[in-house]
């Protein structure tokens, strides 16, 4: 009998649902070739939603995606909302109760023609940032006072638990140790300037004991930021705060040829994950099929990794770098010339011929 997977999808705002629909669509064609089901439950959640009804995310919502095997998000985000609302709603939301405490990130370039650095290959640009995603100034510690006034003074809070360091560094070695590369595990943080980091460093080492071959490595963030660029062939694994993973990653992204071709994974391992491209929602290019999936196709590859369907998932990301490294392939903008809908249609044509 064959297994079935339910999945939570909030296509959301702007392009979300036009990309989530080709990697929806690529995911049908990959359950089908490789024996397995997939049951997607449709949730309107979103800006689109919220001006409609004033709903942003109900507890019992909640509670059905607790019942899923995984959740798929498009993008949430529009210009007539309060900026941050639904995204702290939704996507915080979700993050939050379903405590997805790894945001993980591969960085891996495709295709070379898409990296901006000069001399640099797929080879050079390979590896995967581990991002702590529940704590630090997003666990939402803060506030402002006398707003508006020449005294107005604004605060945020780091929040460093040893609880929440100590898991998301165990799986960062864990990672560096089934990565099977380099076996070298980077810490980024800014410890010397930010003495509350100290929690990193020492949770780092001891639960570095456990994993003795797996090399250690620091630098702090502005150095990491510079190394990034100069020598990404020296990065294997890297595990960081939420912060600094939140800049960094992005910044990866570029490194593997920009927004439209990276995704995420927020993970609580064994436990309802959230699947996801990092763009935005683009409402500028809602409804105009130029929209390149290509990110939110890669979505699905770490979504079927996470539910344990190696083959099919290590299958999609072969296809997405067959589909890259066409000739006729020199753009993954909306100006690119290739709808949204081809886009999609190349991958499963790729796909089909594995």
């Amino acid at each position: 009998m064959s297994k079935t997977y339910k999945i939570a999808v909030f296509a959301g705002d702007g392009i979300g649902p036009e990309v989530t629909r080709e990697a929806l669509k690529v995911l049908d064609v990959t359950a089908e070739m490789a024996g397995f089901k997939v049951d997607c439950k449709h949730f309107p959640h979103g800006s689109e939603h919220y001006l409609e009804t004033g709903e942003l995310l109900p507890d019992e919502v909640l509670e059905e995606v607790r019942g899923m095997d995984a959740v798929y998000l498009g993008a949430i985000g529009d210009p007539r909302v309060e900026v941050g609302l639904v995204e702290r709603a939704v996507i915080a939301g979700l993050r939050f109760n379903l405590d997805l405490f790894v945001n993980l990130r591969p960085i891996r370039l495709m295709a070379d023609k898409f990296c901006p650095l000069k001399g640099k290959t797929s080879k050079d640009v390979d590896f995967v940032v581990v991002r702590e995603n529940t704590e630090d100034a997003y666990a939402g510690i803060g506030g402002i006072l006398k707003k508006g006034t020449p005294h107005e003074v604004a605060m945020q809070q780091m929040v460093y638990t040893r609880h929440g360091v100590e898991r998301v560094v165990r799986y960062a070695y864990e990672t560096a140790r089934k990565r099977d590369r380099q076996k070298k595990l980077l810490l980024v943080d800014k410890a010397n300037a930010i003495r509350a980091q100290d929690i990193w460093t020492r949770t780092f080492a001891e639960v570095g004991e456990e994993f003795p071959d797996i090399e250690q490595d620091h630098a702090y963030v502005d150095a990491a930021c510079m190394w990034m660029i100069k020598n990404p062939e020296s990065f294997d694994t890297v595990v960081t705060t939420n912060l600094f993973g939140d800049i960094i990653t992005d910044l990866g992204a570029v490194l593997q040829g920009g927004m439209g071709v990276a995704a995420s994974g927020n993970i609580n391992p064994g436990q309802v994950s959230l699947f996801e491209p990092i763009h935005g929602s683009a409402p500028k290019y809602k409804g105009q099929n130029v929209s390149c999936p290509i990110a939110a196709i890669a979505a699905v590859y770490m979504m079927l990794h996470e539910l344990g369907e190696i083959s099919s998932a290590s299958k999609i990301e072969h296809a997405i770098e067959k589909v890259l490294n066409r000739e006729d392939v020199n753009s993954v903008s909306a100006s690119s010339g290739v709808s949204t809908d081809e886009w999609g249609d190349r991958v499963i044509e790729a796909l089909r011929q594995l």
